[in-house]
């Protein structure tokens, strides 16, 4: 049986990697380092985009495990159809939680007291004084309640937040309380300060955002997207934004990357960071521990952990 592994990472830079397999580097490169048919575990080479991801999977006729290091999946899935029955697909959980949770507070944080304005007033030396909106009595609602959702209500916590709303797919109690399903959401928008997306991109929820959700959501609210651009309606968000009915701080996009000319680059009240939320000094050494992990349960002849769903 074939024992090929394909990295995006040089073998020996990962500590705690199981002797036997064939560690092979690729990270996107027109050459492969290998025959495909060989590779029996491929991580996909991270923010390369999904044709990179997608190029050898036809070939990979033997891979039994597709462990992507984002905590999404949608940039592969338009292939699986080309694999063998039986391959698990994992993603990346536990790797990028704590850096897009941070970056969902900084962009919420940066939006309601004006940070955006007070680097422009600097830059023109104008002293922007007056009051700006908090944090503190917002109510919150976090739209796509898995690990990083819960991870952005952890660092809500010590922010006094009036309440924390949670939605996902379907309804269920957590030890923080009720999760609500994405049906109730038509009541829930009218009630939100602030609406943060950290939902997968599935085909449900594809435009998940759109003008039914946007124009639902209270006037002066403030829309976060962590999740995928494609979880909003651009279109339906620039209506929105344009009018100053809302506010939105975005960093995912559609399209991505945002191209000059945009006219979401220069909506008043719009702030756009590019899409940086996994994508810090942290990303490194936990990818490293979670291949490491992944690997040696793949040598061992046991299952992965994160597996999100098996083809076939």
């Amino acid at each position: 049986m074939t024992s090929d592994v394909w990295l995006p990472f040089q073998a020996d830079g990962i500590e705690g990697l199981p002797e036997g397999p064939r560690y092979l580097f690729w990270d996107g490169g027109e050459e492969y380092p290998a025959d495909p048919a060989d590779c029996a575990f491929y991580a996909v080479p991270y923010m390369k985009g999904p044709e990179v991801a997608v190029r050898p999977l036809a070939a990979m006729t033997s891979v039994r495990v597709v462990q992507t290091l984002s905590a999404g999946i949608d940039h592969v899935t338009p292939a699986l159809g080309t694999l063998p029955a039986g391959v698990r697909l994992c993603n990346a959980k536990g790797v990028h939680e704590a850096s897009t949770a941070e970056l969902a507070l900084a962009l919420i944080l940066a939006s309601l007291r004006g940070i955006p304005g007070f680097v422009t007033g600097q830059q023109r030396e104008e002293w922007r004084s007056g009051f700006y909106p908090a944090l503190a009595d917002k109510s919150v609602l976090i739209v796509g309640y898995g690990s990083i959702g819960a991870a952005i209500e952890d660092r809500l916590a010590p922010f006094e937040c009036a309440r924390v709303v949670r939605v996902a797919r379907s309804a269920r109690t957590t030890e923080r309380g009720a999760v609500h399903a994405f049906t109730d959401l038509p009541e829930l928008l009218p009630g939100a300060d602030v609406v943060i997306l950290s939902t997968p991109l599935t085909e449900g929820t594809r435009g998940l955002a759109g003008a039914e959700f946007l124009t639902r959501m209270k006037d002066g609210a403030l829309l976060v997207n962590v999740a995928r651009g494609a979880v909003v309606d651009t279109k339906a968000l620039l209506a929105e934004t344009g009018s100053g009915r809302i506010t939105a701080a975005l960093d995912v996009t559609d399209p991505e990357p945002l191209p000059a000319g945009h006219p979401l680059w220069h909506t008043p009240g719009v702030l756009v960071s590019p899409h940086v939320g996994g994508s810090t000094s942290a990303f490194l050494p936990r990818a490293h521990r979670l291949l490491a992990g992944q690997l040696t349960r793949f040598a061992a002849g046991e299952e992965p952990r994160n597996i999100v769903l098996t083809t076939g």
